[in-house]
């Protein structure tokens, strides 16, 4: 399904090309899930730098090699070893990933991510800030964050802070995992392509009009000939993408239990949610939406209940900022470690959190997750945004 027709035969962790005007970036990785490494953060900052100056990229396309996702997140098991061996890989990741997530937010030119298979964490900051997010039938979509001792970060604090705050808490604290038509429903989606209409997309990139947005031979022409203002390329886009498949739907299944959804997580703390939930254990979506939340890290439902609060009223520069710093306290003093633990190396799926009730948590330290280790002016972040 690659735009590129050899992307999974190369060795590259991540690939690019430029076909007919398109800036294709390719997650290489399909036997992890194409979960992206320190590397690839960095190979794909600089080539689109590199593609936002040059002429010959009139838009980007970023999708993952193979069948099964289009990225599963960051590398987990190398941020584990980077903090278990006392190295600091770790904290220059989250540092790199979130200015590459910012870039793609703001990126000057159209940015399409098609999201066919699993999407999940880091692969949502590549996915996210594009300007049409295009979802297919093998979609599945989470932030399961806070099933491993982390919070929804790569911008989940701007852009579930920008969904109704019931789905944004829905999603960030269970960590579920949606599909298309809820990812759509949702507004983590723009369209959803069913069928082979994926395969239908490819065809009409390769033979894009830039002139016209129409398909057919794309002409020969000189480069200025061609529209320059990107948001007129965007409209172009959308105009040949957006029919080819649904921009809304009336089957989602959130939008079936919406009324009990929002009932539930309009709650005042995360306490109230899983009391009122355990109320309506007879309902078979409350029961299962309990059982999610009690598989999670109780220090990470109440860090991240806070965090989407503040991210609400943050803009996106100060939500990554913040982001840094409560990933400071998550691998210093936060259940990561054990979370990934239980999960990835022992994968006895019997974690040990700090603490084990909600109700032993202390706001004393849900306050401190939001305290900076740096000086205001020594942000590792604090020139995002400036220019």
């Amino acid at each position: 399904m690659n735009l590129r027709d050899n992307a999974v035969e190369a060795q590259d962790d991540v690939l690019f090309d430029v076909v007919n005007g398109f800036g294709v970036i390719t997650l290489n990785r399909p036997r992890a899930l194409n979960a992206i490494t320190h590397g690839m953060v960095r190979a794909m900052w600089a080539q689109l730098n590199a593609w936002a100056q040059d002429p010959a990229v009139r838009a980007v396309l970023i999708e993952g090699a193979g069948e099964k996702a289009f990225c599963a997140g960051g590398d987990v098991r190398a941020l584990y070893e980077s903090r278990v061996n006392h190295a600091n890989e770790h904290q220059a990741f989250f540092v790199d990933e979130y200015r590459l997530d910012y870039l793609i937010h703001r990126y000057p030119k159209p940015y399409i991510a098609l999201l066919d298979g699993i999407v999940m964490g880091g692969g949502m900051g590549v996915a996210q800030g594009a300007a049409l997010r295009i979802a297919t039938d093998r979609t599945r979509l989470a932030m399961p964050e806070t099933g491993i001792g982390l919070f929804p970060d790569v911008g989940a604090s701007w852009f579930l802070g920008h969904l109704a705050p019931t789905l944004a808490r829905y999603l960030g604290l269970s960590g579920v995992t949606v599909s298309a038509a809820d990812a759509l429903y949702c507004g983590l989606a723009d369209v959803w392509l069913e069928g082979d209409a994926p395969a239908q997309l490819k065809a009409m990139l390769r033979q894009f009009d830039w002139c016209t947005g129409a398909t057919g031979n794309p002409a020969k022409r000189p480069a200025g000939q061609y529209a320059s203002d990107s948001a007129d390329l965007l409209e172009r886009l959308r105009a040949a993408i957006l029919p080819l498949g649904r921009t809304w739907t009336d089957a989602a299944p959130l939008a079936q239990v919406r009324a009990t959804l929002d009932r539930h997580f309009s709650a005042i703390d995360v306490p109230s949610i899983v009391a009122s939930l355990a109320n309506d254990a007879r309902t078979p979506w409350a029961a299962e939406t309990l059982a999610l939340l009690q598989q999670r890290s109780p220090l990470s439902l109440c860090v991240t209940d806070r965090q989407l609060q503040k991210g609400r009223r943050l803009g996106l520069a100060d939500a990554f900022r913040m982001e840094l710093v409560l990933g400071h306290h998550a691998f210093a003093t936060g259940d990561f470690v054990e979370g990934v633990r239980a999960l990835l190396i022992d994968k006895d799926k019997q974690p040990r959190w700090r603490y084990a009730t909600l109700a032993d948590v202390p706001a004393a330290q849900v306050d401190a997750f939001f305290v900076s280790p740096w000086p205001q002016d020594g942000h590792p972040l604090k020139a995002l945004g400036e220019h």
